[in-house]
């Protein structure tokens, strides 16, 4: 249930309308707007008329929201959710907020040689992976806490972010002073235990969707984040598992709008992953923008022929800059900057 506070209504009239749903049972989640004050109240069963709950001092209006996503929804933040980030860097407004890097940290001068070069292209997140879930046991894993270190260096020297995969629980407090964005990958997508642990965290977290998953339940994923208190949540289309074989994953451009129509938290577009081709990268990523996508997520490698995770759909430095000199012109006509 969704109650609107009127604009302008003073916080004890909003802390009374808080204390009567914790009586009936609510949990209750506050989302203070530039304009009014809108309370979400999840989790009650009893039955309530919503006229008396319309007639309490302050209150706008109250709405019933049938889908199981409550936080998740469009209409608990209507004007949309900006993700705040250090150095004055915000996902979900107008500038869309490019997040580029190796799929994994291999060592000291690759990271950074690739943070050196994504941030003269224009990049404002270095991403890279210190724990990679491979599906092979035999594969690289990643080098961990060294790894996480050679990424903060990096982003430091070149004035970067840095967005790194959390797998378990476990890893949380150690990745939290090198990280700026926690992602959680598509085979965690619905890791409820992981999910609910990042809850209780306010640092924002990047959720791919996973890949036989449909749109509900990618949202619904995000719930069980913001349920712990946690809003800071950006979502990521990555490809999806279909019939086709051509691509690693089939890109599916159009959750980039749907996900806009039915949530108000940013998306994020990963061609990397959605193609597995490095010759479909930029196609897809100009796409991504053109849909309305409010970030992108792509892999960049000093020298991918010789990478030890995803080679084979990591851009070059050259090729990724001129990737970022196509997307500034694209950007303009939809109404953005980059």
């Amino acid at each position: 249930m969704i109650v609107a506070m009127q604009e302008g209504a003073e916080e004890a009239l909003i802390q009374q309308v808080i204390d009567h749903l914790v009586r009936m049972g609510f949990e209750v989640h506050r989302s203070t707007g530039a304009r009014m004050t809108v309370l979400g109240a999840v989790g009650s069963g009893i039955e309530f008329d919503i006229r008396n709950l319309e007639l309490l001092p302050g209150v706008q209006e109250v709405h019933r929201i049938s889908s199981p996503y409550k936080l998740a929804g469009r209409s608990f933040r209507p004007e949309g959710t900006i993700v705040r980030l250090p150095n004055n860097i915000a996902v979900g407004g107008n500038e869309i907020i490019v997040m580029a890097g190796p799929c994994s940290v291999e060592s000291r001068e690759q990271i950074l040689s690739t943070a050196e070069s994504v941030a003269k292209a224009g990049a404002k997140v270095l991403r890279g992976g210190a724990f990679k879930p491979r599906s092979s046991p035999y594969s690289f894993q990643g080098h961990g806490e060294e790894a996480l270190k050679l990424l903060r260096e990096a982003g430091e020297k070149y004035k970067l972010l840095v967005i790194s995969e959390v797998m378990e629980i476990s890893q949380i407090p150690l990745m939290l002073p090198y990280v700026d964005i926690l992602q959680v990958g598509a085979r965690n997508m619905q890791n409820f235990n992981l999910l609910r642990e990042l809850g209780k965290i306010r640092k924002p977290v990047l959720l791919k969707r996973g890949i036989a998953a449909t749109l509900e339940e990618l949202l619904l994923s995000a719930e069980y984040i913001m349920a712990g208190g946690n809003y800071e949540v950006i979502l990521c289309e990555r490809g999806i598992r279909t019939f086709e074989t051509y691509t690693r994953n089939t890109m599916d451009i159009s959750a980039i709008p749907i996900i806009h129509k039915l949530s108000h938290l940013p998306m994020t577009a990963d061609p990397s992953h959605g193609t597995g081709r490095r010759d479909k990268v930029a196609p897809m990523a100009r796409a991504s923008i053109a849909a309305g996508a409010d970030a992108l997520l792509i892999e960049v490698h000093c020298n991918p022929d010789k990478a030890l995770s995803d080679g084979a759909q990591s851009l070059f430095p050259e090729q990724f800059a001129k990737l970022m000199d196509e997307l500034r012109i694209i950007a303009p006509a939809v109404g953005r900057t980059i």
